[in-house]
């Protein structure tokens, strides 16, 4: 910003309280106006307003801070348009409406700094003039900083192939996080930062064969969270940077777009621990059933994590526990599991359990007795319950794995 002489900079300092007070004001009608003319500015809002308005309001204090002199250094309007730059270039907005929202913050600057000085009873008209080649000589150079900025991220991004995403998601997923110069060369080449909280997230197949959680990261991006995503395993597998965005927001985001099974990890706070998340993301989502559209968590399904993870362990359980059920002819069998499944989820009521299964108390007594029989455990006993609950979680688990193969 040019310096002003000694009269016209102190009386464009009187109305620096006028304009900071203007900048809520000044803020709503930008955005405004962007979504009214601008589609992509109207579809970001929708779906990112808090970043689109913190933004803005952010680049229009900068740009009035520098024009009544109270920044000093560098000139933080300049490196906020930089800043813009990149990010608007990594969310794929068009560099045109970037431009044409850039110039209406000069357009909204300048009106305002007019209706201030008429609230200030016209006494300061006369260094308008001068102020205005200010105002825009500024804005030109804060557009040329930002076009220059969003064309660099442009080529760099163009620059880094699928194949080099990957090999970097593969790094940090088997725990080279730990590495501080592979997350610095892994955090320039995704064009994402990872030094603040972070999510693993594993989707596996809709029913249909295709991706649970298709088209996600350009879905994030324009809600302005940062992603990568590639395949393992045969899964869709990611690592969220959550920036201002919290879990549980995230977590709904996804549970909106899912059409199959996915597991997402606990937000962890470095690189470094993103392999255990991704393990614990893996295994959450392998406890689900094949097609299930849901989004789970570790600590939601630990029971079903322990059976998964050990087999052998889980099918001993499942032929020692309800082995003598299993040997039962189908119709029984099917009966007495049902029943011995809504007992267990009623807390061990017969009452209850006869209430879900829709018949009566003594049909449930005598089929609980039949299953004492065949399994030689007691109903009263709480660890044969325990031993119960978890064959069934096993049983279920084997009959999922069958149908997968």
């Amino acid at each position: 910003m040019q310096a002003f002489d000694t009269q016209v900079a102190a009386r464009l300092a009187d109305l620096a309280p006028l304009l900071l007070d203007q900048l809520d004001a000044m803020t709503d009608r930008m955005v405004e106006l962007l979504t009214r003319t601008e589609p992509a500015y109207e579809e970001m809002v929708a779906q990112a307003e808090a970043d689109l308005r913190s933004s803005t309001r952010d680049n229009l204090e900068q740009g009035l801070l520098a024009l009544i002199g109270a920044s000093q250094g560098a000139c933080p309007a300049m490196s906020g348009a930089r800043e813009v730059g990149r990010r608007r270039a990594a969310q794929g907005i068009p560099l045109e409406a970037v431009l044409r929202a850039y110039r209406l913050g000069g357009q909204i600057t300048w009106e305002t700094l007019l209706t201030v000085s008429r609230q200030a009873g016209g006494r300061h008209d006369t260094l308008l003039l001068e102020v205005a080649g200010a105002v825009w000589r500024t804005n030109d150079g804060e557009c040329a900083a930002l076009a220059e900025s969003y064309r660099e991220e442009q080529r760099r991004l163009a620059g880094v192939d699928e194949e080099t995403r990957m090999r970097v998601l593969d790094g940090l997923l088997d725990g080279r996080g730990e590495d501080p110069s592979f997350v610095r060369t892994a955090s320039d080449l995704l064009a994402m930062s990872l030094d603040g909280q972070l999510m693993a997230v594993v989707a596996l197949p809709a029913a249909d064969g295709e991706p649970a959680l298709d088209g996600i990261g350009e879905e994030l991006l324009r809600r302005g969270v940062h992603s990568v995503w590639g395949t393992r395993s045969g899964a869709q597998v990611g690592v969220v940077a959550l920036g201002t965005q919290c879990a549980p927001d995230l977590r709904a985001r996804l549970q909106k777009l899912a059409t199959g099974p996915v597991g997402v990890s606990a937000p962890v706070d470095s690189a470094a621990a993103l392999s255990s998340a991704y393990r614990m993301a893996e295994t959450a989502a392998r406890t689900l059933p094949t097609g299930a559209r849901r989004v789970v968590t570790i600590d939601e399904r630990l029971p079903e994590a322990l059976l998964s993870n050990s087999p052998e362990i889980s099918s001993r359980l499942v032929g020692q526990t309800l082995g003598g059920v299993l040997a039962l002819p189908e119709d029984e069998r099917e009966v007495l599991l049902d029943t011995l499944s809504a007992f267990l989820a009623s807390d061990g009521s017969p009452t209850r359990a006869a209430d879900e299964l829709y018949c009566h108390r003594n049909t449930v007594m005598h089929r609980l007795r039949r299953i004492e029989s065949v399994t030689g455990r007691k109903v009263t006993d709480p660890r044969a319950r325990l031993q119960w609950q978890l064959a069934l979680l096993g049983a279920e688990h084997g009959r999922q794995a069958q149908r997968s193969a």
